[in-house]
């Protein structure tokens, strides 16, 4: 009986040991066991299947009407839009057989060459008075790897589309051409097309054939995308001025907006 007391010492040691390897074992054994043969735990996992770094911020609508162009910018003869030409529908409202073909005919005619995209936006449309083209002009923010996949879509029209047909829903014949357009070194990205399609038959535009730029620039993870098209001879200072300002606008609106965060 008198050694009872030491005893007690011993027990308690020996209860502290088995508690301490329970817990173990619920932390690590009990979670390996679960896991399914070859996986790992997270902290073994590669990079691979780690979550990627975060998108930086997207520009603010304020931030991205802030690098939309002007009429300013493109000249005396350059105004606000009066309204959509009358040949977007006239002549591009019209289906082709390759589906990448028609696929660029709705680009032309929506506008939404990165498809729906979430806000931010900001759009300008100007209207030039003297020659009757019609520029439209928009930012939005996407993942730079989505905005590559489109510019790289882009480069293969001219072969895909250097030329094919496509009807109206009157089953009037649209000819068309496609061919690459020389840009200036802006932005991180870019791809540029210049498209004609025959306007024969068009109720207004009887006889004429419609020239239209199609020009995609990334910066970072923003894009900007316009059109510049009209019945008569293209205006190329409008879209090469359109594609540097715009760019040297919008480029100094990520870094003002990074340096207020």
């Amino acid at each position: 009986m008198q050694h009872a007391p030491a005893a007690r010492p011993l027990l308690a040691s020996a209860l502290s040991a088995t508690l301490a390897l329970t817990a173990a074992a619920c932390t690590t054994g009990g979670r390996a066991a679960d896991r399914p043969a070859g996986t790992t735990s997270a902290t073994a996992q590669s990079p691979a299947a780690l979550p990627s770094p975060a998108v930086p911020p997207a520009l603010t609508r304020e931030q991205a009407r802030a690098a939309l162009i002007t009429e300013a910018d493109l000249g005396e003869a350059w105004e606000p839009t009066r309204g959509a030409a009358t040949w977007r529908d006239e002549v591009l409202k019209a289906t082709a057989e390759r589906p990448d073909c028609g696929r660029l005919l709705d680009v032309l005619y929506t506008e939404e060459l990165f498809g729906t995209a979430s806000d931010p936006r900001a759009t300008v449309a100007l209207d030039d008075a003297a020659g009757g083209a019609q520029l439209h002009f928009r930012i939005t923010s996407h993942r730079a790897a989505d905005i590559d996949r489109t510019l790289a879509w882009l480069a293969t029209l001219p072969d895909t589309c250097g030329r094919f047909t496509a009807r109206t829903a009157r089953g009037a014949t649209r000819d068309a051409r496609v061919t690459g357009l020389a840009l200036p070194e802006a932005g991180d990205a870019r791809q540029g097309l210049r498209v004609t399609v025959s306007a024969e038959g068009a109720e207004s535009a009887e006889g004429a054939v419609l020239t239209v730029d199609l020009v995609a620039v990334r910066i970072g993870d923003d894009a900007i995308s316009l059109t510049n098209g009209g019945l008569g001879a293209p205006a190329d200072d409008a879209t090469r001025t359109a594609v540097e300002t715009g760019t040297e606008r919008l480029a100094e609106v990520r870094r003002q907006g990074r340096a207020q965060v």
